[in-house]
């Protein structure tokens, strides 16, 4: 560098510079060469440098269908298999097509593809995949037995998925015995979106002999489980089925995830964050109470804290709705004596009645005839008549 810096100081200088960067084997062109790898060397590989497998699985690579070669997907250098690496980023599904029709086998990777993407993206937007991308993915899904996991049911059921026609999967893993009680790892019933819980296929679930009391037992996942996913995105719906099939959960819900100790779902809508729509908590609140849930239920990792302790601690906005101030008894008044004599009057007046009829009914005379007497013969003859 500092050759080619004063080279051009004199004339003689700049031709021999110009001579010796031009010529590979001096001395001057080595540190060039040098210098500018250093430079350069954290750079990306230019796409012409790449094998076709290893273009087509490059994002800032163009893509050109067909251009792929068979022996590039037996012998590349890749980390990944081609499957998976194209599968776990959206914007490489263009070249699933091509590589399952050129060769590229499930085989070769160590888990299922579906599995990486669904821990990436619990629900990819599949509306902007080809309907060629739809039917590698669904391929996968059917061809590879290591794809009937939690994660990837969850996956293949949620919204986008629904929308796309990928839940038919799990229909046909149903009619094909792929769901067979005692054979997975998970219960389907909880690894279905909480937007299928209530649904025909989730009632077929049930038929196939999968039970909601195992429902919450633990699986193999990434992804929390569907009772959570509910309380996380307040599915109202897929909430009530699971207070109607396990009345407990409004107040315990089984650990999950590796979690050791149980969750009380009336502190956890509490959490920041845990809601995936914060401004539904007071709804979420109102719902866990009226379904049973107890604001002073002791929590598990802190036998001396409620909940109605653990709101307070964090001053949380709907410590009103858990605990609500008590009203204040009001005074005793006293009666007015004008209340008092028309409480009496009815009183008396049935006294009188019930005297009367009390008499009448003994077979006395009325009592204007017990002594009836004639007032002129008062002074003279006082016999009765």
């Amino acid at each position: 560098m500092g050759l080619v810096a004063l080279g051009g100081c004199t004339a003689p200088g700049l031709i021999l510079t110009a001579t010796g960067i031009a010529t590979d084997t001096s001395m001057t062109w080595d540190i060039v060469k040098h210098v500018h790898a250093k430079l350069t060397e954290d750079d990306p590989t230019p796409c012409i440098l790449l094998d076709t497998v290893q273009r087509a699985l490059n994002a800032r690579c163009d893509y050109i269908a067909g251009r792929i070669r068979t022996a590039d997907i037996v012998r590349n250098g890749l980390q990944a298999c081609p499957l998976a690496a194209a599968t776990q980023d959206a914007r490489l599904w263009r070249a699933l097509p091509e590589l399952i029709d050129k060769g590229a086998k499930l085989e070769h990777c160590p888990r299922s593809p579906l599995q990486d993407l669904a821990e990436v993206d619990a629900c990819p937007n599949f509306a902007a995949a080809s309907p060629q991308v739809l039917r590698s993915l669904a391929f996968m899904a059917d061809s590879d037995p290591r794809a009937i996991r939690h994660d990837v049911f969850r996956m293949l059921s949620c919204p986008n998925a629904r929308s796309a026609g990928l839940d038919r999967v799990l229909v046909g893993w149903l009619d094909r015995g792929k769901l067979e009680p005692g054979s997975l790892s998970f219960n389907p019933l909880e690894a279905l979106d909480p937007g299928l819980i209530g649904s025909r296929f989730a009632r077929d679930l049930q038929v196939a002999g999968h039970s909601p009391q195992t429902a919450l037992d633990h699986f193999e996942g990434t992804l929390p489980s569907g009772f959570e996913e509910a309380l996380r995105t307040s599915s109202w719906a897929a909430l009530e089925w699971w207070f109607y099939e396990l009345p407990r959960l409004v107040n315990e819900a089984p650990p999950s995830r590796g979690a050791q100790l149980a969750s009380v779902p009336l502190q956890q809508v509490l959490l920041p964050g845990f809601l995936r729509d914060p401004a539904s908590q007071a709804d979420m609140v109102r719902f866990l109470l009226a379904h049973g849930a107890d604001p002073r239920k002791k929590l598990p990792f802190d036998s001396g804290t409620t909940v109605i302790g653990f709101a307070t601690a964090i001053k949380s906005p709907v410590l009103a709705l858990l605990d609500p101030p008590r009203p204040t008894p009001a005074a005793p008044t006293m009666a007015s004596p004008t209340t008092l004599a028309q409480g009496t009057l009815p009183v008396a007046a049935e006294v009188r009645r019930t005297t009367t009829r009390v008499v009448r009914d003994n077979g006395a005379k009325p009592l204007r005839q017990a002594a009836r007497y004639d007032v002129k013969e008062i002074g003279g003859d006082i016999t009765s008549r």
